[in-house]
């Protein structure tokens, strides 16, 4: 890191004098570093400004989730889920951040049942009574990144995957409980993970969650089958996803030989998902999307 005198101006692009802002922050972290705990870098690491306009961006990605969601249901295709988005997503200023990122043609990934994850949406998939689905809704807004998702039980919903859906919420929730400033990426991932088994689920192991802000995909990358005190320090500023994919069955995925995107179970059985966008704080977390 580039060291700074005491009345220079902070690396964090607050304005203020270094003495005044992370001269304390930064010392905390060297004592983490020094320990061999792996510390965040500073360009992950969000200022003020930076974390309103993200909030900005949340803030569409709700506004574009909960249109879906009163709107979804048996009958309805996954290229109309796609449609919605693209057209509440543009009309409020923003960008699908999904469009033709590394080649996805869609505005939106649409999971259903046995797909874990990438799901493409299609005028040929059409929502039935007792499907599952998980979508998921990224936002570009003035060059801040959003990114969250929910499942939705179309219809009467057989009791096997209802529980599979509720379940995975808890795995999130037990996860964010995890996020404290100055803990370990860790415990978010074996606390999620623990739910899981005690339920009689297993998690994905080769996909998580993942920093973002002022792009997509930062560092850290989030496992949901990490250990307690190991893995990266959460230290204020951080944003990052909590995103545990769920399987009813075998922790196994393959994906789509054609499409090259969609994720599906191993063996068939289905998949929930539950995804926020959570900021570290100085005395906890804030949830920005949901």
């Amino acid at each position: 890191m580039e060291r700074l005198g005491r009345n220079d101006l902070c690396w964090c692009g607050s304005g203020r004098k270094y003495k005044k802002c992370h001269s304390e922050f930064d010392s905390r972290l060297e004592e983490y570093r020094r320990k061999g705990v792996l510390v965040p870098p500073r360009e992950i690491l969000k200022n003020p400004r930076q974390v309103a306009g993200i909030r900005e961006s949340a803030s569409v990605n709700i506004a574009v989730l909960d249109f879906v969601a009163g709107r979804i249901g048996p009958g309805v295709s996954t290229e109309q889920i796609d449609e919605w988005v693209y057209e509440q997503t543009v009309s409020r200023g923003a960008v699908p951040a999904t469009l033709h990122y590394q080649g996805f043609p869609k505005s939106v990934c649409t999971s259903v049942n046995e797909q874990v994850c990438h799901g493409i949406p299609s005028p040929n998939v059409v929502l039935q009574e007792g499907d599952i689905v998980n979508v998921d809704v990224s936002t570009v807004y003035h060059g801040y990144f959003s990114d969250s998702s929910r499942m939705f039980c179309v219809g009467q919903v057989g009791k096997e995957k209802r529980r599979l859906v509720e379940t995975a919420q808890k795995c999130l929730q037990a996860g964010l409980s995890q996020v404290k400033p100055w803990g370990r990426l860790g415990d978010v991932g074996q606390a999620t993970h623990d739910i899981a088994r005690e339920n009689g689920y297993t998690i994905v192991r080769e996909i998580g969650g993942h920093g973002i802000g002022l792009e997509f995909h930062e560092e850290p990358w989030v496992s949901y089958v990490s250990k307690r005190s190991t893995g990266m320090l959460l230290a204020p500023g951080m944003v990052f996803t909590i995103e545990p994919m769920v399987n009813m069955g075998r922790d196994d995925i393959l994906i789509d030989e054609e499409d090259g995107w969609t994720v599906t179970t191993g063996d068939g059985l289905p998949s929930a998902q539950w995804e926020i966008q959570v900021l570290v704080t100085e005395t906890g977390y804030e949830v920005l999307a949901y």
